[in-house]
């Protein structure tokens, strides 16, 4: 009878990775609560990776994007039904 060989989770892809980066961020309190965040590329993140991540947050909708230097980002969101608090 062979022996199994132990199933160990597949690493996180550096899309994955910095996806997960950008939820913390964004679904931090404060942000929640402002319903706004401030989001950087790492230095160690992959153009490419940022460049997706960028786009698919752009083709939400109600999302807004302010740009900034070194490829920062204002993001900005409403929430359906929902007046925005100051």
């Amino acid at each position: 009878m062979a022996l199994k060989q132990p199933k160990f989770p597949a690493l996180p892809t550096s899309l994955e990775t910095l996806s997960a980066r950008l939820q913390k961020i964004i679904n931090s309190p404060a942000s929640q609560k402002a319903q706004s965040a401030f989001i950087c590329k790492a230095p160690d993140e992959r153009q490419e990776d940022w460049e997706s991540i960028v786009e698919a947050i752009a083709e939400t909708d109600g999302v807004h994007i302010v740009h900034h230097e070194n490829s920062a980002l204002r993001l900005s969101w409403e929430v359906p039904g929902q007046a925005k608090t100051k």
